[in-house]
């Protein structure tokens, strides 16, 4: 009996020696990053600033992969049926990981028990921009005329059920108009659009609305987040300016598959922070807007924990506002 128990031990051993040494020697090859936004959005800006540093830090090239549709849940849910073999991840965020899940009323995948989250690597306000030639250069010039104006008025998003569409959706309701939605697939030909005066506003993240602002392309009104943000600063919160509880404040994170060992989470995690912490990455970020969060919300712990509370904090102000995606 003791032969045939160490027999079946020596067996399941070697069953699993490929796959501990795979977790141990990860990566081998190239890792793909799914980025379920169109190329050029925030998102995906984001995402390349990191996969060319963490490619330098891995030692294996990090391809970007832009899987848009159904506000971010078409590329999300790529990754969470994918082998658990750490060579696919999830760049996403707070659209993808907390706003959907309440947003609509069958999400492709949850947030919580179909990833293995690795780090929250990035912070970043919102700004509620128009097109030029609105007559409006305050907010309260901006809600004036959105009152009296609703009916003909229009924003843009990059798809419905994305950050730019929520947040639009609350300063809707903060206003208390009816401004009709166009959706776009992402949020670069959204822009293209408000620059073009063919929509009236969109809610961006700041590293995508800056360059325009800076180039009087778009006429910036006040930022959607509880505080002033990083090459805005002389920009007013919507809520200094008297529309309360408008916080979009958006987040970018990285995920796995569920099932990915522990070790290749841990070993994608360290090499986020010292990707982070590189002067050239951060000065980069700095430049579009964009907050580094510090090293203790930048663990998977962290994330694991951060992702349902901030399925909670979105559900209220979604469920309030009446907004549904099928």
């Amino acid at each position: 009996m003791r032969r045939i128990i160490c027999s079946a031990v020596a067996a399941i051993a070697l069953l699993l020696a490929p796959f501990t040494a795979s977790a141990q020697d990860w990566p081998t090859r190239a890792i793909t990053m799914v980025v379920p936004y169109a190329a050029g959005g925030p998102i995906d800006t984001l995402a390349r600033i990191l996969a060319a540093r963490l490619s330098e830090i891995l030692g294996q090239q990090v391809v970007i992969e832009n899987m848009p549709g159904a506000g971010g849940m078409t590329g999300s849910s790529r990754v969470a049926k994918a082998a658990a073999d750490g060579y696919t991840v999830l760049l996403s965020g707070s659209a993808v990981l907390a706003i959907n899940q309440t947003l609509y009323k069958k999400p492709l995948y949850n947030a919580v028990t179909d990833f293995e989250h690795v780090a929250l690597f990035s912070d970043s306000a919102r700004v509620l921009i128009a097109r030029k030639d609105l007559p409006a250069n305050t907010l309260t010039e901006f809600v004036a005329y959105a009152k009296a104006n609703q009916a003909r008025m229009q924003y843009g998003s990059a798809g419905a059920g994305s950050g730019m569409h929520v947040c639009a959706v609350l300063l809707n309701a903060a206003m208390g108009t009816g401004i009709t939605h166009v959706p776009y697939r992402g949020s670069a030909p959204a822009m293209q659009d408000l620059i073009g005066g063919r929509i009236d506003f969109v809610a961006e993240q700041i590293s995508t609305a800056l360059p325009q602002i800076q180039s009087n392309t778009v006429k910036a009104i006040a930022t959607l987040g509880l505080d002033r943000a990083p090459g805005l600063e002389n920009l007013p919160t919507a809520q200094e300016l008297g529309l309360s509880g408008l916080d979009c404040g958006s987040w970018a994170s990285l995920s796995f598959p569920k099932g990915t060992p522990d070790e290749i989470v841990r070993h994608l995690a360290k090499a986020v922070n010292e990707a982070v912490e590189t002067p050239a990455v951060r000065e980069r970020y700095k430049s579009i807007g964009v907050t580094i969060p510090p090293p203790e919300r930048r663990t998977p712990e962290y994330l694991a924990k951060f992702v349902p509370s901030e399925i909670e904090r979105w559900a209220a102000p979604i469920k309030a506002s009446g907004a549904s995606e099928q």
